[in-house]
């Protein structure tokens, strides 16, 4: 493993005490390496894991050429300038393939998903055909070319060939996907373990009675949901005191158990210095100010075996930094290929938004659709690092980045949409 002096040397501009906030996923993309360890998993489990080895189709998908539409099976070569004339001679059902013979000017009728009867090529939508006093059907020339709504075996998933690639994030559709293939199960890397923990002399846990000067504790229950939403094995350590034989306990408990530790508080100028005094003893860490609103205090490194990430104390900080730049470091961590933060949407602007260049801030903001069919983009008001509520009525960041200035009405704006990340 690096030191943290040899990966801050390889980035170009690197000052921890004015860090721009696009090179803190650089330097964490350095820092934080892929878990070890396989588990094989029930294919109705897989929701959120991750491959840790390709997964290669045993079968063609579909397994036989079939008709994607309701209508009538037969041979395109037939198909000219004038109508066609054909006369049905059976029916193909799905899962239920018809095993007759058919000549020219035959056809067989033929429903969504059936196997093609063989020697069959083309397939005309039911609604396209006119039924004859004779029995035949009637295909009117143009409506269909040869080799028309027919899926080929194996043109979704050819046998023998990957299905899906080592460090992919398996969503519903990837879950649908294995069970296409018929397996029951697939090799993923292990879940991830992180603990967290807050710390504090005037943090409160739930149940104890209010005193003055004293909070209670929220980041504990919005990181616990990350890293939940995230697939990440929790293990809660509760709020540490600010006394240094407690943080140490909970910081070598927190490396002995886990994969990444994720502190809240203890991190800024000002505050006691007993947690920022415990990470230096234990670990590998360096301390940032990052050019950035909210969360400019952050401390990264290692303690142990185990990644650190010491967040400021702050409710929407805690909560910004972790989509910004946690949860990132954390998909590298499980193994995944993608592991950028979540894409940026362009939207307009719906009022004023001061800012000075410098720094990146992240502005809670309400997403919504313009008469015209644009997003658009308005903040929620006060953009106090403690507003939690404010995290509860945007349903995304408009990021205005590290040498943008003011924003007018009307101007676009990068937006960072919640949807599937909180």
């Amino acid at each position: 493993m690096k030191p943290l002096e040899q990966i801050a040397a390889e980035l170009q501009g690197y000052d921890p005490q004015a860090l721009p906030a696009n090179l803190v996923n650089d330097f964490l993309d350095r820092l934080v390496q892929p878990v070890t360890g396989i588990e094989n998993v029930a294919t109705a489990d897989l929701l959120g894991r991750v491959l840790a080895q390709d997964v290669v189709s045993p079968l063609n998908v579909p397994p036989h050429d079939n008709s994607a539409m309701d209508g009538y099976a037969f041979e395109g070569s037939q198909i000219g300038s004038a109508a066609l004339h054909l006369q049905p001679v059976g029916t193909a059902l799905a899962g239920k393939a018809w095993q007759g013979q058919v000549g020219a000017g035959q056809c067989v009728k033929i429903m969504t998903g059936a196997v093609m009867p063989a020697g069959l090529d083309t397939v005309v939508p039911q609604e396209f055909t006119r039924s004859l006093d004779d029995g035949r059907i009637e295909v009117p020339a143009g409506v269909v070319r040869p080799g028309d709504n027919r899926r080929l075996a194996g043109e979704d998933l050819m046998a023998g060939k990957p299905a899906l690639l080592r460090g992919e994030r398996l969503g519903p559709a990837a879950c649908g996907l294995v069970a296409s293939l018929g397996l029951p199960s697939a090799p993923v890397a292990r879940r991830v373990r992180v603990a967290y923990f807050s710390t504090g002399d005037e943090i409160l846990s739930l149940g104890e009675l209010p005193r003055e000067g004293a909070v209670y504790d929220s980041n504990r229950y919005t990181v616990r949901g990350m890293l939940t939403q995230l697939g990440c094995d929790v293990i809660d350590l509760g709020v540490v005191r600010d006394q240094p034989a407690l943080l140490e306990q909970a910081f070598r408990t927190a490396a002995s158990q886990a994969d990444a530790i994720i502190t809240s508080g203890g991190v800024s100028v000002g505050e006691a210095d007993f947690t920022k005094a415990m990470m230096k003893q234990l670990g590998d860490v360096a301390f940032w100010r990052i050019a950035m609103r909210p969360g400019r205090p952050m401390a990264v490194g290692r303690i142990g075996n185990a990644v650190l990430f010491g967040l400021p104390g702050n409710p929407v900080a805690v909560m910004v930094t972790f989509l910004a730049f946690v949860r990132p470091a954390l998909l590298r961590l499980m193994g995944c290929r993608d592991t950028a933060p979540p894409p940026m949407l362009r939207a307009r602007s719906q009022e004023a938004m001061r800012k000075k260049p410098g720094r990146t801030e992240y502005q809670r903001g309400i997403v919504s659709r313009a008469p015209d069919g644009a997003l658009q983009v308005r903040t929620t008001g006060n953009q106090g690092s403690g507003v939690l509520s404010s995290m509860v009525q945007a349903n995304g960041l408009v990021v205005l980045h590290h040498g943008q200035g003011s924003v007018a009405p009307g101007d676009e704006v990068d937006v960072m949409l919640f949807e599937g990340v909180l």
